[in-house]
């Protein structure tokens, strides 16, 4: 079903880093905007309620669950996709800690569990085990039982500590 124009809103937003100006319908979530109408299939569509957060981004430097943002709610924002943490083939101390340390299982919750990750590593660069499960509460994953993942993200902040200045 094709919405009439007066249900549609033009919007604009940086994408990970990338401005992006479209007309879409008023209903539209960041969610679907990001993998349906702009090809970004790495934020994952788990449960649509916001409980899973698979589909985190960073909205404005904030995770969200993309799921439950309007994008008209947010013309304007900048957005960080798990897109935009590798640049071409070379990935992140994060991404490459997950793989070391098996934190990738079926990878469902991997984009959502980067992006919290991210936003805990850039504003902590010491965070505890406490630190890190609380920043990753929101994030579910099946598959392991966190300590992995959580391992890995020690070992992120440990590899991106031994680069700084």
């Amino acid at each position: 079903m094709t919405l009439p124009e007066s249900d549609k809103q033009p919007v604009r937003l940086r994408v990970n880093g990338e401005s992006i100006e479209r007309v879409i319908p008023a209903d539209r979530t960041l969610l679907l905007f990001l993998r349906d109408d702009l090809g970004m299939t790495g934020t994952k569509c788990g449960c649509e309620i916001g409980e899973c957060g698979a589909c985190t981004v960073l909205l404005d430097g904030n995770p969200v669950c993309s799921c439950l943002v309007l994008v008209v709610a947010v013309d304007g924002a900048d957005v960080l996709t798990v897109e935009s943490l590798a640049d071409g083939d070379n990935l992140t101390d994060l991404q490459e800690a997950f793989l070391d340390h098996d934190a990738v299982h079926c990878g469902f919750c991997t984009p959502g569990l980067l992006m919290s990750a991210e936003f805990l590593l850039q504003r902590n660069p010491e965070p505890t085990e406490l630190e890190i499960r609380t920043a990753i509460s929101g994030n579910l994953c099946r598959c392991t039982g966190y300590v992995q993942i959580v391992e890995a993200i020690q070992d992120a902040a440990a590899r991106r500590r031994a680069k700084a200045p």
